[in-house]
């Protein structure tokens, strides 16, 4: 008898390929991918003409949502509604975050400086790890706690100088919400990839909570930002973040979530802050400060540092009989 093909195999075809297991090497260059993505908010934002305040966070947050249902839809099909009826908690909770993330971190860019958001938002590796340590009992190996240390300081040299400054505290407070959020976010979603293999079938997916975050933001301030003042340029603008800047990556940081333990995906994350302040530098003419030039090196350095450790520890281990 021959055999017939079944006709799901091809619309099963992209989320084949969306599970495929990556390498390590691959996670890690998806995950720098994800921080260009990232860090083209700033320089973006300071090319609108009248849109302002919170429109800017609901035509972003809106465009988001129209992408992720074309995206979802894709690589889903009608699972995804299915999926979103019958959510169960997790999937609601990181729903929250998500729109906690995209709300504090748009209206703090309104409110401060693009350099002093992105590092307020630098906190985060450190918040993570916390957090995966208080909540996931990780134990973090020697060269990420020195890794997040050394960004660590210099975050904090840069923050210092930016408020020893004058710049108002405002904004950075709001994109603080922004680290605190992820980092409950990253514990969660690893906190359900790695669970038991026997618990695997049942563990809930986490892709429809980008969704909803993008829904809840986006209502949620579409009362302050009446009447919508927005030119046609700047929705065009505006939905270019809400698909490159937001769709696309925070799927892709969901899929990494697998690949890569938590405070890594943080601490590659870091690398937004130096994308984003030289897009803004050359691109809006938001010059950095010195102290922003000394403390990204830091971050640099630690960055270099904690993944040229890991693959040499995973080339010594591949060695091994």
């Amino acid at each position: 008898m021959r055999r017939r093909c079944a006709p799901r195999d091809a619309s099963d075809r992209p989320l084949a390929v969306w599970n495929a297991q990556l390498t390590h090497r691959r996670a890690v260059l998806l995950m720098v991918l994800v921080t260009l993505m990232w860090s083209i908010a700033g320089v973006v934002t300071r090319h609108l003409e009248a849109a302002r305040g919170f429109e800017l966070n609901f035509w972003r947050s809106l465009c988001n949502a129209v992408a992720l249902v074309v995206i979802l839809g894709f690589l889903r099909g009608p699972v995804f509604a299915r999926n979103l009826a019958s959510a169960r908690w997790p999937v609601w909770v990181s729903s929250l975050c998500w729109a906690v993330m995209f709300t504090a971190f748009m209206i703090a860019m309104t409110l401060t400086t693009v350099a002093n958001v992105l590092i307020v938002l630098a906190v985060g590796p450190l918040i993570t790890a916390l957090f995966a340590r208080a909540f996931l009992r990780h134990r973090l190996p020697t060269r990420t706690w020195t890794a997040i240390a050394l960004g660590g300081t210099g975050i904090a040299w840069m923050f210092g100088q930016e408020a020893a400054s004058g710049v108002s505290l405002t904004g950075s407070l709001l994109a603080f919400a922004v680290p605190c959020a992820s980092a409950a976010n990253y514990t969660l979603l690893q906190s359900i990839a790695r669970a038991p293999a026997g618990g695997n079938a049942h563990s809930p997916d986490m892709l429809p909570a980008i969704w909803v975050g993008a829904i809840v933001s986006a209502f949620l301030t579409l009362p302050f930002a009446w009447p919508l003042m927005a030119s046609p340029r700047d929705i065009a603008l505006l939905a270019l973040l809400g698909v490159v800047q937001l769709a696309i990556p925070c799927l892709l940081v969901v899929r990494l979530s697998r690949e890569l333990p938590a405070a890594e995906i943080a601490l590659l994350g870091l690398l937004e802050v130096l994308f984003g302040v030289l897009w803004a530098w050359l691109g809006a003419g938001e010059r950095p400060s010195p102290a922003t030039l000394a403390g990204g090196s830091l971050v640099i350095a630690a960055l270099i540092f904690n993944e040229a450790l890991a693959l040499r520890q995973k080339r010594v281990v591949s060695a091994k009989p």
